[in-house]
């Protein structure tokens, strides 16, 4: 992802931002187990004309490790289990918490632990090799993961094992600007996935085994970075796109889209609604036809910015 926020706009705006309580110096404070504090944050504005519906908010801090920063992509299953991968090469996994309105409420049984390389050695705090952005978990466990700065992707089996590379688009990336969008592609094949590049919107269809070929181009009203991508039922994408302007601050776009990537549905996440630098997203597709989707943002390792986790429920617009 792309470390938007120079010194001099982060000084300006310190003033107003919540602050996180400190954290050790240590990566962690004993094993892979680590408390999470979430802490309830509210939407902050009113949507009585979305089929976007709030569904609670935490921001996330942890008195056992300083390493819970820097969140990118986020899977979540069916029973509420969720993995999300770290910009210096960290994996995160716990299990979402419910309230008895089946809101978000908060998360349980979290561990973190690094990536690793081919080797079996740890990529944590190599910014070179460690900078994870995407992520898909595979029907049958296996994890896959996009790096940018040295681009690739890694499919880490289920069963354990070193990493295996992926087909990604043979194209060049800005070093600081890859392949920030990776999910499956199911309508496309049991092994087929989209990769999606943050800063001109570009999507291909990749396989394993194969060569990726061109895709769509993301919609975004003015300017907007394509950060995450689900596939939902229909053929159709829930795409996040994430704009930032030093007086304004971070706009977030989740939009609904055809399998063309033609806009269907779009929720607007700007201030004064509670929100940071939106990353990561996932999609639980449910027995009625909505989908409750859960949004990650990255702090950056900016003690002004905030680890927020948030819920929206989508009921698509009848036919």
């Amino acid at each position: 992802m792309r470390r938007l926020w120079p010194a001099l706009i982060a000084l300006a705006l310190a003033g107003c931002a919540p602050q996180s309580p400190p954290l050790p110096s240590g990566p962690i404070a004993a094993g892979p187990a680590i408390r999470v504090v979430a802490q309830p944050v509210p939407e902050g504005v009113e949507r009585s004309d979305s089929r976007f519906v709030w569904a609670g908010g935490v921001a996330l801090t942890s008195p056992d490790s300083s390493r819970l920063h820097g969140l990118s992509d986020l899977e979540v299953a069916a029973d509420g289990r969720f993995i999300t991968v770290s910009d210096d090469g960290d994996l995160l996994r716990g299990r979402i918490e419910l309230d008895s309105a089946g809101r978000l409420s908060g998360v349980a049984d979290v561990t973190l632990r690094p990536l690793t390389d081919p080797s079996g050695q740890s990529v944590s705090g190599d910014k070179l090799r460690a900078d994870a952005e995407g992520l898909v978990l595979w029907p049958n466990g296996d994890l896959m993961v996009s790096f940018e700065r040295d681009h690739r992707i890694w499919v880490y089996p289920a069963r354990g094992g070193p990493p295996r590379v992926a087909p990604h688009p043979r194209t060049a990336f800005p070093d600081n600007g890859g392949m920030e969008a990776l999910a499956q592609a199911p309508s496309q094949g049991a092994s087929a996935y989209l990769v999606g590049r943050e800063d001109t919107r570009e999507t291909w269809i990749c396989r394993l085994g194969a060569d990726c070929q061109p895709g769509f181009i993301a919609p975004s009203e003015g300017p907007g970075m394509l950060v995450a991508a689900r596939a939902l039922p229909g053929n159709r994408w829930a795409l996040l796109l994430r704009d930032f302007q030093p007086l304004f601050g971070n706009t977030i776009q989740l939009v609904i889209t055809d399998s063309a990537g033609r806009p269907l549905d779009r929720l607007s996440i700007r201030r004064p609604a509670t929100m940071d630098n939106h990353e990561g997203l996932a999609a639980l597709p449910r027995p009625d036809g909505s989908v409750r989707f859960y949004v990650l943002s990255d702090d950056n390792f900016n003690p002004t910015q905030r680890t927020l986790l948030v819920a929206y429920d989508w009921t698509p617009p009848k036919r």
